[in-house]
Order: structure tokens, then C-alpha cells, then sequence
């Protein structure tokens, strides 16, 4: 069976257009890549990364359970080369899963949806290109309701070189 999956893309290290590029690519070899959004280039959240993120959406569908993406995504990340040194800090390439189908997970490694998703406008505007319906599991608000709540002041603006 098939499960639509939404992950959130993004970096600040390195050639970040090149890199976004590159990770789509690499999401190809592994799984249906239904669609990509824009990109958008955001401030660093949090205190610790010094540079503007470029930021996007890719929507896949996957057989394999949320465990076993995990796994692929952080190998693509690290194969561009991640390192996890600080939370919220400067890195090549950054993918989470935002949502994995309807499914809800709370464990030691993984937490979908996930959970600030509503907090983060960089994740909300690219979603609401893609996908402004999507119900949120838990909220059971959609994309545009989350994004009008948003209290994220930060600007997302499109990429434009």
C-alpha cells in the first residue's frame, strides 16, 4: 500500500539551490515524487544557524513505513553532507516528515505530524502552495487555517536568483 508523505527541505550551508536540487533528485531514487513547491528563502529559525535557509515541500509516495524513510532521508542527508552538531544550526540539508499519510507517531526518533508545523510560516506557505486542504491529524485544521494563525513573523519570500 501506498502512503503519501509530505517533507519539508531546506538548508543554509553551502550551494543551497544546487543542494535543493540535488535532494529532489536523490528523493527520485527512492520514491514517487508527486510534487515539488517553490522555493522560498526564509530566516534561520532559532539562534544558532547564521545564514537565510532556502526552503521547500516535496510530496512523495512511499510502500515503506515512516521507520524506513527515516532512514533513507537521513542517508540522503548525510550523503549531502549533514552533520548534526547543533539543534537548529547551520546545515547543507535538512528533511523532515511533516505528515506520513493520516498516521500519528510519537516515539524516541520520530514525531508525526510534525510538531511545529503550525509554528513555522516557512513550513506553512509551501504547504499551503501545495496542499492548502491538507487536514492536520491532530487539529484538525487545514493548511490555510494554520497559516492565518501562524504567529511566525518571519518572511518567506519566493527564490528568486
Amino acid at each position: 500500500m501506498q502512503t503519501e508523505v509530505v517533507l519539508s527541505l531546506g538548508g543554509n550551508k553551502g550551494d543551497r539551490e544546487k543542494l535543493l536540487f540535488r535532494t529532489v533528485e536523490l528523493l527520485h531514487d527512492h520514491f514517487q515524487v508527486f510534487k515539488v513547491s517553490k522555493i522560498y528563502e526564509t530566516a534561520a529559525w532559532g539562534s544558532v544557524a547564521k545564514g537565510d535557509f532556502l526552503n521547500q515541500l516535496a510530496v512523495i509516495s512511499t510502500a515503506f513505513d515512516p521507520e524506513e524513510v527515516l532512514e533513507i532521508i537521513q542517508e540522503i542527508e548525510s550523503d549531502l553532507g549533514r552533520t548534526r552538531e547543533e539543534l537548529w544550526g547551520d546545515r547543507t540539508m535538512d528533511i523532515d516528515i511533516l505528515y506520513f499519510g493520516k498516521e500519528i507517531i510519537h516515539s524516541d526518533r520520530l514525531r508525526i505530524p510534525h510538531p511545529f508545523i503550525a509554528e513555522r510560516k516557512f513550513v506553512l506557505v509551501p504547504l499551503c502552495e501545495l496542499l492548502p486542504s491538507m487536514v492536520h491529524p491532530i487539529t484538525g485544521k487545514n493548511s490555510l487555517q494554520m497559516l492565518e494563525e501562524c504567529r511566525d513573523q518571519s518572511g518567506v519570500n519566493v527564490w528568486v536568483k
